[in-house]
């Protein structure tokens, strides 16, 4: 047996070696990056500057935008490297850097939109009494929560992992997970296990029982509610929605590719599958939000124009 510090490095084998069509890859992808930056950059700097978005919807979508870049900088660089590379090795240490970072992403993305919903909730089931139950300390409180519990989860899941005895170092994805590490182990994984379930009931189950309950409550306002009521709803809720499904529908994939046998589908499909969540998402929000909400479609329109 040997432990997981005695191996310097760990063999990413879901790569495939494509030609020339490698620089065109190289493009694709780096130019999803710079426009994932920009999107999220350019609306980060239009909430932070400007006054009149100062509401606590805002500066949610701000902690949105910001883990989106944090999230896709824990990815993008690496892709653009190992796509380049003939060898794709990663060192341990990185490699558990990457996973640090992947799933504090996922968890921060998931925790931030059931925020969202809660205050959401508030804002169409409890309007005249939003600002004093929504107030500025309550909002830096659930933001500074968010991040604070998913750093200290990952934290210890990374302690967990690290000092497993591994029997090989071969991941079978384009990026460094968690799980497939874990299943690399030839020692007892049973509290690392243990560990994860509860993880995943604070980060996915706890949310997902807030989100229904907010929405049910929003439904049940709109259908006894006035057509103000209904259309605030429908233009505050759609893109809070859609950007739920995206994420879910990409975080679902991943989990099916990770727990069960995949190797009868085409590897250019389960590389997609397997990146879809940390590539789709961040370039997603910034367009849903930024087309949907008029306040920061205007205000982007008018810096934009300025400029020219």
């Amino acid at each position: 047996m040997k432990n997981s510090s005695q191996f310097s490095y760990f063999t990413l084998a879901a790569y495939f070696y494509p030609g020339h069509f490698k620089y065109v890859f190289f493009i694709i992808i780096l130019s999803l990056y710079l426009l994932i930056i920009c999107a999220n950059f350019l609306l980060i700097v239009v909430i932070c500057m400007n006054r009149s978005l100062h509401e606590p919807m805002y500066l949610f979508l701000c902690s949105l935008f910001v883990n989106e870049l944090y999230g896709s900088t824990g990815l993008f660089p690496f892709l653009l490297v190992q796509i380049l590379s003939d060898i794709h090795t990663v060192s341990a240490t990185f490699c558990f850097l990457q996973i640090y970072c992947v799933h504090s992403y996922g968890g921060v993305e998931y925790l931030n939109l059931a925020v969202m919903s809660y205050d959401r909730y508030l804002a169409i089931c409890y309007p005249l009494q939003y600002n004093t139950r929504m107030t500025f300390n309550k909002v830096a409180m659930l933001i500074a929560a968010t991040w604070l519990y998913c750093i200290l989860t990952c934290g210890i899941m990374i302690s967990l992992s690290s000092p497993l005895q591994l029997c090989g170092n071969i991941i079978d994805k384009v990026y460094c997970d968690n799980y497939s590490v874990v299943k690399l182990a030839c020692s007892d994984t049973s509290v690392i296990n243990i560990y994860g379930l509860i993880a995943t009931f604070g980060t996915i189950i706890c949310p997902l029982i807030l989100i229904v309950y907010t929405y049910m409550k929003i439904l049940k306002v709109c259908f006894s509610g006035c057509q103000q009521t209904r259309q605030k709803a429908v233009s505050t809720c759609t893109p809070h929605l859609a950007s739920l499904l995206n994420f879910s529908f990409g975080a679902s994939f991943e989990i099916l590719q990770s727990r069960f046998n995949m190797n009868n589908v085409p590897n250019m499909v389960r590389i997609f599958l397997s990146l879809y969540w940390l590539t789709c998402q961040p370039l997603f929000n910034p367009l849903m939000y930024g087309l949907n909400m008029s306040k920061i479609r205007v205000i982007c329109k008018n810096l934009v124009f300025a400029g020219m």
